[in-house]
C-alpha cells in the first residue's frame, strides 16, 4: 500500500474516533445528596441531574411517555476487613417513579407521579427536568435508623426502559443512548 493509502487509513481512523468523542454520553448524575436529622426523623435532601440524549428526547417530543426511577437504600455497613471489604444488608428500599411526556396541543410538559398520581406541567422540557432531579425532606422510616453509624443512605436514578412501549423496548434495552443510570452514591449525613 503506497504512502498516501496508509496516510487516508489513518486519518479516517482519527476521524471516526474525534466523532465518537464528540457524541459521548454523559449519565445522570447524582450530583449531592444529604440526610438531616428533623424532630425525631431524619430526611432525604438530594440534588439530580438528567442529560438526555438526542433519542430520548426526539421520543419524548413525539408523545413516548418516559419513565424515570429514583432507588432508594438504607445499608447496614459493618467493616470486617478494615475499609477494604464490608458486610452489608439492605434494611429498608423504595423506588419513586415519575412519568414525563410532552402534550403537544398545550406545548407543556407533564410530570406525573406514578406513586402518588400527583401531576404538574412545565413549560419546558428543562424546567421539569430540574423539578424531577430536586428531592426535598423526603421522610425516611425511623425503624431502620436506630443505628446511623453504621447505616447508609444510597440513592441512584435511571430510566425504566421496560416501561417505553413494546416496539421501542427491544431497540432501547441495547442502545447505549438509552443506558443512563447513575452510579449509587451515599448520602452525607448532618
Amino acid at each position: 500500500m503506497p504512502a498516501y493509502g496508509k496516510f487516508n487509513v489513518l486519518l479516517t481512523i482519527m476521524l471516526m474516533l474525534i466523532a465518537s468523542n464528540s457524541y459521548a454520553i454523559e449519565d445522570f448524575k447524582v450530583e449531592s445528596a444529604t440526610v438531616s436529622k428533623i424532630g425525631n426523623g431524619y430526611v432525604l435532601d438530594a440534588l439530580i441531574k438528567y442529560p438526555l440524549t438526542p433519542r430520548v428526547v426526539e421520543a419524548l417530543d413525539n408523545g413516548v411517555p418516559i419513565t424515570f426511577i429514583q432507588q432508594i437504600r438504607l445499608i447496614r455497613s459493618i467493616p470486617l476487613l478494615g475499609k477494604y471489604w464490608q458486610w452489608e444488608k439492605t434494611r429498608w428500599q423504595t423506588t419513586l417513579n415519575y412519568q414525563l411526556r410532552y402534550h403537544a396541543l398545550s406545548k407543556l410538559y407533564v410530570l406525573l407521579s406514578l406513586d402518588t398520581r400527583h401531576q404538574r406541567t412545565f413549560p419546558s422540557l428543562q424546567a421539569a427536568l430540574d423539578a424531577l432531579g430536586r428531592i426535598e425532606a423526603f421522610s425516611l422510616p425511623p425503624k431502620h435508623l436506630s443505628d446511623t453509624l453504621v447505616t447508609q443512605l444510597q440513592l441512584r436514578s435511571g430510566l425504566d426502559l421496560h416501561a417505553l412501549p413494546t416496539p421501542m423496548r427491544p431497540g432501547a434495552l441495547i442502545s447505549n443512548k438509552w443506558q443512563l443510570t447513575s452510579p449509587w452514591v451515599t448520602a452525607k449525613w448532618r
